[in-house]
């Protein structure tokens, strides 16, 4: 197996792409890390992972409180005393416009999840993956470039995350750690049940789907597998871009 052994944290574990990447890393043997907000459907991914591979530690946390950020570093620690692989993959996406008012609240709570929170968690994980020169990757999207005004808090949260990944791979190079990001397109996930926008408005929208498909979440999962693999280990600072276009 690919990852026999390896720790691997998976942020935003819940559902979607998340789930789908934990699954994946259990089927290989890693010893997963499921973290989200949601138990009941982090339960059903525990489950799933135990199915085809070692039971998951199932940490229930917010990533964006600092002090929850923490626990998951320190019962990773706790219990398998090495981290091998941080996939920062929790996201959220909030409606914002400049005219109604709704820009900064929407700017403010997305930026604590989507940027920030990944440079915490980066920096309490850094320590460990040097020991174990580990990868860290980021999942991004494909709405870092989209030009729509509700979108925008969420696309600059993507933007500023496709630099720190850039950022952060060229500082920790030299201590062997890679760090990589993945931008999917437009991926059925509950992260648009969250919004409450019907899946099907999206072909309205400035960006397009010319495969009339959206992706599947285990297709970015696959793509994970692949840049978490030791048999990369001259990739990083890359942006993979997985859109159908």
């Amino acid at each position: 197996m690919r990852f026999q052994d390896k720790v691997v944290i998976v942020t935003g574990a819940s559902s979607g792409i998340g789930a789908a990447i934990a699954l994946s890393f259990a089927k290989e043997g890693a010893d997963v890390v499921i973290v989200a907000r949601n138990n009941e459907n982090l339960k059903v991914t525990e489950a799933k992972c135990a199915e085809v591979g070692k039971t998951p530690l199932k940490v229930l946390a917010d990533v964006s409180k600092d002090e929850q950020a923490k626990s998951i570093i320190d019962q990773t620690i706790e219990k398998y005393g090495k981290i091998d692989i941080l996939i920062n993959n929790a996201g959220i996406l909030r409606f914002g416009n400049i005219t109604d008012g709704t820009l900064l609240s929407a700017y403010d709570e997305t930026m604590r999840t989507n940027l920030r929170s990944i440079i915490h968690l980066t920096t309490l994980a850094t320590p460990h993956l040097i020991k174990t020169k580990g990868n860290i990757i980021n999942i991004s999207s494909s709405g870092a470039k989209v030009s729509h005004p509700s979108f925008l808090s969420y696309g600059l949260s993507k933007l500023a995350l496709n630099l720190f990944g850039e950022g952060a791979a060229l500082e920790l190079a030299e201590h062997g750690v890679r760090v990589n990001t993945i931008s999917p397109g437009p991926v059925t996930t509950d992260i648009w049940k969250n919004t409450n926008v019907p899946v099907e408005s999206l072909k309205g929208m400035k960006f397009k789907i010319p495969l009339n498909k959206m992706s599947k979440p285990e297709e970015i999962a696959n793509l994970a597998l692949f840049l978490a693999d030791d048999k990369v280990l001259a990739i990083s600072g890359s942006n993979c871009k997985a859109e159908r276009l």
